[in-house]
């Protein structure tokens, strides 16, 4: 579970932002909201709302980052890091990037940070609390001879042969951990972050991301049952009674075979929805349903998966194709239901600034552009009293500007010349 996850110089984020799931005090929602473990509380969801290119999506690509250099670790030292650190200003072109995040492990807590620029990994360390802190490895580069020394702490174990390999292993614009995949040693506390990194962080859902295949495969392969779904599609007013799922087998075109030489067949899913009319049912292919019936299809299934495991999804615009009523049902859906997931969303509907009773200060963020075009991230939690309170209406607040946020329009009519 992520306690804490901080950025400084990617995109649009010049100085350190932190996005934390560690609970306020509060009790307000604490049986919907909370995760609790022996020493913390930590909130099961972000929602991070504001202004367009107020950095809300960069944010979730910071995460969407860190996971790749985890797990995609480059092949070779000429290759480079695909992203563009702050630019509206004359150094930060110049100046490393940063990424850190917190995080429970099969109830231990660990501390990572990876220092980075296009060509190289600069600095990175790994801590695990068990139960003090004590660092698991360090890493420096030499830039010069673009080559790693990696330092592992004193309970680490770990023989020569094997951290000599791994250091080998272990290009300048490869993580450790990234280095650890490519390397045949048993090293259980980074077996433990790698493993948390491809199995709790998923990859970074977009409004135009396709999870048809994905969600359907995982039907078929019996990670996601099918009747979780039908039930998620029933409670949200489809009108679905089953969800008709056939494996087809498809002869490769001629051109495409002569090409192959295989007499190998394309695999196919064939999805249709029924739908009960009047005691009768009725087969709608798949691509003849709505665009929200489609999304909302894909969002049982991450539902699904949200509750009957501990994983961590990541969704741009979450709202996309949703109604309000039905995009508030998802998520009180997963809060209700999940006990040991987590949902980082980024969103434009302000419902969840006028509805204190269902949402958490704590578990709202919000983007703003500094006057140097910075994005900053702020949660309403982190107001005091003089601009927010209890009986306070968040959705009012927000329009009158005291939370930031808003969007600088200008006039209307428009002059061309």
């Amino acid at each position: 579970m992520i306690l804490n996850f901080s950025v400084s110089n990617f995109g649009s984020i010049k100085d350190e932002q932190t996005l934390s799931f560690e609970a306020e005090n509060s009790q307000h929602l604490e049986d919907f909201y909370i995760i609790k473990t022996s020493k913390q509380r930590i909130l099961k969801v972000a929602l991070i709302y504001g202004a367009n290119a107020s950095g809300k999506t960069t944010l979730l690509q910071a995460f969407n980052f860190l996971r790749d250099l985890v797990l995609e670790p480059k092949e070779k030292k000429t290759e480079i890091f695909n992203f563009e650190p702050f630019l509206f200003n004359p150094t930060t072109p110049q100046k490393n990037t940063t990424l850190s995040i917190e995080f429970i492990q099969n109830q231990i807590k660990y501390f990572y940070k990876v220092e980075f620029f296009k060509q190289a990994i600069v600095k990175e360390a790994l801590y695990y609390y068990h139960p003090n802190k004590a660092n698991v490895f360090k890493r420096e580069t030499n830039l010069s001879e673009q080559f790693t020394t990696i330092t592992f702490g004193s309970k680490i174990k770990i023989d020569k042969t094997a951290q000599k390999t791994l250091e080998s292993n272990t290009l300048w614009n490869n993580t450790v951990l990234g280095g650890y995949l490519k390397t045949n040693v048993n090293i259980h506390e980074l077996k433990e972050i790698t493993y948390w990194f491809k199995n709790y962080l998923s990859s970074l859902i977009y409004s135009e991301t396709d999870l048809y295949n994905y969600i359907t495969n995982n039907i078929l392969n019996s990670n996601i049952q099918k009747a979780n779904i039908i039930n998620i599609l029933r409670t949200a007013d489809f009108n679905i009674s089953d969800i008709l799922i056939k494996e087809e087998e498809n002869n490769l075109p001629n051109k495409l075979l002569k090409i192959l030489t295989t007499n190998e067949k394309l695999k196919s899913t064939n999805l249709q929805f029924e739908h009960t009319v009047d005691g009768v049912s009725y087969q709608l292919p798949y691509e003849l349903e709505s665009q929200g019936t489609k999304r909302y299809y894909v969002f049982g299934g991450i539902l699904s998966l949200l509750i009957h495991k501990s994983t961590a999804f990541l969704i741009d615009e979450l709202e996309s194709s949703l109604h309000p009523d039905l995009y508030q049902h998802f998520i009180l859906s997963f809060l209700k239901n999940a006990q040991k997931s987590q949902l980082i969303a980024t969103t434009h509907n302000r419902e969840i600034l006028n509805n204190k009773d269902i949402f958490r200060d704590d578990a709202i963020w919000i983007t703003d552009k500094t006057a140097s075009s910075a994005t900053q991230v702020y949660s309403l939690a982190d107001f005091d009293s003089s601009s927010i309170r209890d009986t306070t209406n968040r959705l009012n607040a927000y329009k009158s500007g005291r939370l930031g946020g808003v969007p600088n329009l200008g006039d209307i009519y428009l002059n061309f010349e």
